[in-house]
């Protein structure tokens, strides 16, 4: 079978400071072809060992998501779309300081779908993000289109 007929080059990509549990039934980010594809991450254990708000779990989320970017071979500009899970809604203010923080004032910024969910896996946890990146991206040179 050739290369073509069997798809793209797939990676499982692991890195020290977003461990993968040896019993996990997933994978934390997998390269596919050019394609970064990350489970949802979360704060947690930080939020174990410390109380954290929403803006700060956001932060420690976007450092591990761009952890794995980085390991997969890519940069924080090579983040092209994130889903994020908020428990409450009211919150999205300090998400939104923590992405400009994290990726700058200027933008642009990933393409991003902010939804309100009941509750997360700990109780602790106010918010969730699944992210997508691509290889050989960087978001700081898209050109700006008006029509």
């Amino acid at each position: 079978m050739s290369d073509a007929a069997r798809g793209p080059a797939m990676r499982h990509v692991k890195c020290a400071s977003v461990p993968e549990p040896d019993a996990a039934t997933w994978s934390n980010c997998l390269v596919i072809g050019e394609d970064i594809v990350m489970s949802g991450m979360t704060a947690h254990p930080a939020t174990r060992q410390q109380t954290l708000d929403t803006y700060r779990q956001t932060l420690v989320v976007l450092r591990k998501i761009a952890d794995l970017v980085s390991a997969a071979g890519g940069t924080p500009d090579s983040i092209t779309k994130l889903v994020i899970y908020l428990t409450d809604i009211a919150h999205k203010d300090e998400v939104g300081r923590a992405r400009r923080d994290f990726f700058g004032e200027q933008g642009p910024y990933p393409c991003s779908t902010l939804v309100e969910v009941s509750a997360l896996v700990f109780p602790e946890l106010t918010v969730e993000i699944d992210a997508y990146a691509r290889l050989g991206v960087d978001l700081r040179q898209a050109v700006r289109v008006t029509v």
